[in-house]
């Protein structure tokens, strides 16, 4: 089968057992009789971004493998919380290097994502495989001239990452697509008729979603994107385009393209599922789901701002570093110079 009718096919027929589940569950409505997606969720898990290889096309694990994988995590937690031991040997494999604090502020998940009752092996889904598509070679060599720029240079706060600067979150966490940290992985979500507004606890990322609205032009870009939605029956669509070049994803281009769905198929779950489609990155889209699931919390301010000391420390320590290359160089000229 030529390989864009199975990625049809594989969209289609989760999409058929996805709308087959939400229809055993109706969520409460707003005041305009949309769905209420409001509240706080997170979408931290156990769960891969990518299928392990040796996996294959297996999509889900059994109910017995999730309840290993999730007694694996709690005592990976314990662990991580554990006070480091200042007499033991340091070693390559070890976290976090003594001196460090322990891991007790990570998050990353204890459970596996289930979707549809099914134990999923990893977030991506389409291809079958589980995995991203490989980059195009012009995405190849796009992604290794920004990681050049970003981490081969401190010339400025301009050359570090978005994450350093703390104008957006680490990894993809505000999204698009929103995808869970390895802490922080928190969402507060408020609606009116017009606007769907997504707060990311990482780094205080307010996503605004207008609805029924048109895209802006082209020419503007935005952080997170220009992001449209409406409702497809009980399901909240956001598509979005537009996003500046800096936050690529996964050496996506500034042409890419993603398209959300939320359903809420319980009290305390709603599905997520991103398709991403970037002609000039990858030969095909490629789709995720996973989980977010309420909480009764509060979501607290991630107090991150452009200007932190660690920043400030970083640049700090390159121009320092410089004036030890200059001071070493001319040391070595002086020597030279005096042995003729």
């Amino acid at each position: 089968m030529h390989k864009s009718l199975v990625h049809s096919a594989g969209v289609a027929a989760s999409l058929f057992a996805l709308c087959a589940f939400a229809a055993e569950y109706k969520a409460p409505r707003l005041a305009d009789g949309s769905p209420d997606l409001q509240g706080n969720w997170t979408n931290a898990t156990a769960t891969a971004m990518e299928r392990p290889s040796d996996l294959g096309m297996r999509r889900g694990f059994t109910e017995a493998e999730a309840a290993a994988i999730e007694k694996r995590e709690v005592d990976r937690v314990a662990a991580d919380a554990a006070p480091s031991d200042p007499n033991e040997k340091q070693t390559a494999k070890a976290l976090p290097p003594v001196g460090n604090y322990n891991l007790f502020w990570t998050e990353r998940g204890m459970s596996t994502t289930k979707i549809n009752g099914e134990y999923r092996t990893s977030i991506i889904i389409d291809p079958p495989n589980g995995r991203i598509p490989p980059l195009k070679a012009e995405a190849v060599a796009r992604r290794a001239a920004a990681r050049v720029k970003t981490f081969g240079s401190a010339d400025g706060p301009e050359q570090r990452s978005l994450g350093e600067r703390c104008i957006l979150s680490f990894g993809s966490s505000a999204g698009p697509p929103m995808l869970p940290s390895m802490y922080n992985s928190n969402y507060k979500i408020v609606q009116t008729p017009d606007f769907v507004v997504i707060e990311a606890e990482m780094v205080h990322d307010a996503r605004i979603v207008r609805m029924r609205d048109k895209h802006a032009p082209a020419s503007i870009r935005k952080w997170m994107g220009d992001s449209i939605g409406h409702w497809d029956g009980d399901t909240l669509v956001i598509e979005t385009e537009s996003m500046r070049p800096e936050q690529g994803f996964r050496g996506s281009s500034d042409s890419m393209k993603v398209v959300e769905r939320l359903t809420r198929v319980s009290k305390d779950q709603i599905d997520y599922r991103f398709t991403i489609n970037d002609p000039a990155s990858f030969d095909v889209p490629f789709t995720g789901e996973l989980a977010f699931t309420a909480y009764d919390d509060n979501l607290f301010e991630y107090a991150c701002h452009e200007g932190n000391y660690a920043l400030s420390g970083i640049l700090t320590g390159a121009r320092e570093d410089e004036k030890a290359k200059e001071e070493k160089a001319k040391a070595e000229a002086k020597a030279q110079a005096g042995k003729k």
